[in-house]
């Protein structure tokens, strides 16, 4: 009885055996590694405050209020700030400039011949004279014949280029005229009387073609080198007088 009681045993034992190593093993899985720490973002700082305390015995009353003037208004951003006005604006862009005191009366050729004068200077000179007056009488084109026998006497003379340019001012050869202006003013050196016949002369060749801010270019500056200069002043004058009727022509 015993031995069959071990041999059921035995049996079972074995039928376990058998069964445990025919059951499934459990699946392997690797471990996980843990995840990294993530750091919390720094608090931001404290705001500081912007207000300022009021200590409590400052109280504002209404009369500090209408005694004191406000303070002015700050200026917007973007705009700039006033400039202030220049001495031309107050005065006018328009204003004439101081002008120096008139020259003395240098216009007589005949008075430039002096023992020291060459005789081809002196012989063109009083060509020249000549010539002015016959211009002066109204006859340009006499004039015209005479004074170019003055260059060819004399090229250097400047007052025979000069009055050559008047001459064909008034035959309407403005071109020409302003032509022989530049001759005379390249041999005029620094006589100022005459420099300021020659501008003035030019602005009439500019305002004849129309060439009016020329014109009135030339007119101020025979005025600034001499004061007394008459035939731009009055050009200037005539000038001012047409420019008010256009102006109120285009209101």
């Amino acid at each position: 009885m015993r031995k069959e009681i071990s041999f059921l045993f035995l049996s079972a034992a074995a039928v376990s055996l058998t069964l445990s190593s025919c059951a499934p093993r459990p699946y392997y899985r690797a471990p996980v590694p843990p995840a990294p720490a993530i750091k919390a973002p720094p608090a931001p700082p404290a705001e500081v405050s912007v207000r300022q305390t009021v200590p409590p015995d400052s109280k504002i009353r209404e009369q500090d209020v209408r005694t004191k003037t406000p303070p002015p208004p700050a200026a917007k951003a973007g705009k700039e700030p006033p400039r202030q006005a220049s001495v031309e604006s107050r005065s006018g862009a328009d204003a004439t400039p101081a002008l120096p005191p008139p020259l003395a009366d240098d216009s007589s050729l005949l008075a430039k011949i002096t023992p020291a004068t060459s005789p081809q200077r002196a012989a063109s000179l009083r060509l020249t004279e000549e010539g002015r007056k016959i211009l002066d009488a109204g006859d340009p084109a006499k004039a015209l014949t005479r004074l170019e026998q003055t260059i060819v006497i004399d090229s250097t003379n400047p007052y025979g280029y000069f009055f050559l340019a008047k001459a064909q001012y008034r035959l309407g050869r403005y071109r020409d005229a302003l032509n022989f202006l530049d001759i005379a003013e390249s041999r005029l050196g620094n006589e100022l009387f005459w420099l300021a016949e020659i501008h003035a002369l030019r602005g009439d060749n500019f305002r004849a073609q129309g060439q009016l801010q020329r014109a009135e270019a030339s007119y101020n500056q025979a005025l600034r080198l001499n004061s007394g200069n008459r035939s731009a002043a009055d050009a200037l004058a005539r000038m001012q007088g047409e420019a008010q009727p256009a102006q109120f022509q285009t209101k």
